[in-house]
């Protein structure tokens, strides 16, 4: 990029820390996002949670080309979207803005849920909720005086409705058929065995796994591939539907015009799961309005990052959901 902004831009940078990597961008209030980078590695967690000194080791050599590629001079506000913040974030808080103003001269700093900058992408400064739907599943909604989240406990615990959750209950399906008990399915059973090979031997190739949350998830797909002539596989997906929609009414201001919107990949699954969420939606919340998704959690960090650097920042203030730190660190309410 061609380093032909003026001595008035206000740098900035946006991050958006998840399970499959990092993406990061540099920009200014005045034109925006200018370049990005990402990196396939997840932030490490540990004893004390998110680790601070790897989220540093990734996110410093991104920067450093960033602001090479686009001729920022200074960074003076950022925004960090990290997944896990609220229940796994206390060490990064502690320690993520003192590291970025020594080595950037960054300072103030917006701490968010990643679910909070997927609000944020989705639906911008207004009332409303957003269902966030990938492997796992978060609701999370606000009356602009105060959020709310709902489920995001993670596959053992909850996430009920996303890619893990329905992967996880079409391998049910398919184990019952090949039991012989009922409330199976003939066709999951067959996807099951093109994937995995001999369900006999899925256990082995399921419990060991880290990643067993990623590994139930890619199944999600072959579920929404048989709804259409199995009723099993599409029922699945119904049941989704009401579990996604339940997390929404739970966060969904009650009163007003609030705008509903879901994003994240489940999404790509298309009719057999979009029709029935849509019908679940104005059902359980018939006062709000149904939107797209205006963007994604790294538009929503590039939003917090922009309106903080330019003094705007209107969202409410939530020690575990979205916090800012460091010289000038208002605005949050």
């Amino acid at each position: 990029m061609p380093a032909d902004h003026g001595p008035a831009d206000h740098g900035f940078l946006a991050v958006d820390s998840g399970g499959s990597g990092m993406r990061t961008v540099v920009g200014t209030v005045e034109r925006g996002g200018l370049a990005r980078r990402e990196s396939r590695e997840p932030v490490r967690t540990g004893d004390r949670g998110i680790d601070p000194d790897h989220f540093m080791e990734q996110l410093v050599p991104m920067v450093r080309a960033l602001t090479a590629e686009t001729g920022i001079v200074r960074l003076g506000t950022a925004a960090v979207g990290a997944a896990g913040l609220a229940s796994l974030g206390a060490a990064l808080r502690a320690e993520l803005p003192g590291a970025l103003e020594r080595e950037f001269g960054i300072g103030p700093v917006a701490l968010a849920a990643d679910a909070v900058t997927a609000y944020v992408g989705a639906l911008g400064a207004r009332p409303g909720a957003v269902v966030a739907a990938g492997t796992g599943l978060i609701a999370v909604g606000t009356d602009m005086t105060s959020w709310r989240r709902a489920d995001g406990w993670g596959h053992l615990l909850g996430d009920c409705g996303g890619g893990a959750w329905i992967g996880r209950a079409g391998l049910e399906a398919a184990l019952r058929t090949y039991d012989g008990r009922a409330g199976g399915s003939a066709a999951l059973l067959a996807r099951a065995e093109e994937l995995f090979g001999p369900v006999k031997g899925l256990p082995g190739k399921l419990y060991p796994r880290p990643n067993r949350p990623a590994v139930l998830a890619s199944f999600a797909p072959h579920v929404a591939a048989c709804a259409d002539g199995d009723p099993v596989a599409a029922d699945i997906l119904r049941a989704a539907a009401r579990h996604m929609a339940d997390s929404a009414a739970a966060v969904c201001p009650a009163t007003g015009e609030p705008q509903v919107a879901v994003t994240g990949g489940l999404l790509n699954m298309g009719d057999p799961l979009v029709v029935p969420l849509e019908e679940e939606l104005s059902r359980r919340l018939p006062h709000a309005r149904q939107v797209p998704a205006a963007g994604d959690p790294l538009q929503g960090s590039v939003r917090i990052a922009t309106d903080l650097a330019a003094g705007g920042l209107t969202l409410p203030g939530d020690e575990a959901m979205l916090c800012v730190a460091g010289e000038g660190g208002g605005g949050t309410r």
